[in-house]
């Protein structure tokens, strides 16, 4: 693993992971999970193989898990917004259907760059709550 990618995991498990935790997500980077009454929240970070970057994905199933086209059931405790076909990546306008991806490679930041990366993904938060509750 790169040391820019190192940084950067550091920096969302100081900056974004315990926002998560007080909403009520629990599991470990890079997989977290809400479980609702009905249905669970998912999000999951995923970094480029390229390096540099990053896309959080967010998706809901029901309460139960989910049941693979295959017929593996994926529990509760185990279900993570990859096993979900349709997911929400952060940042992203869905009827356009743009991607986005958290860049953390700048030489104009230096290393103040994770920081800010970081607390993007803390603006788009809202964005994941709007998706969340339509899914509901």
């Amino acid at each position: 693993m790169s040391q820019s990618r190192t940084q950067m995991i550091a920096m969302l498990k100081e900056v974004v992971i315990p926002k998560l935790k007080v909403a009520g997500f629990s599991g470990s980077f890079p997989h977290l999970r809400r479980q609702r009454e009905a249905t669970i929240d998912l999000l999951t970070f995923q970094f480029s193989r390229w390096g540099g970057s990053f896309v959080v994905e967010v998706a809901s199933c029901p309460a139960a898990g989910v049941t693979m086209s295959w017929g593996e059931h994926v529990p509760p405790k185990k279900v993570t917004a990859h096993d979900i076909s349709y997911r929400l990546r952060l940042g992203s306008n869905p009827p356009k259907k743009a991607d986005h991806w958290f860049d953390f490679e700048s030489a104009t930041y230096g290393d103040r760059i994770y920081r800010m990366a970081a607390e993007e993904v803390l603006q788009y938060l809202p964005q994941a709550e709007r998706y969340w509750e339509f899914q509901r």
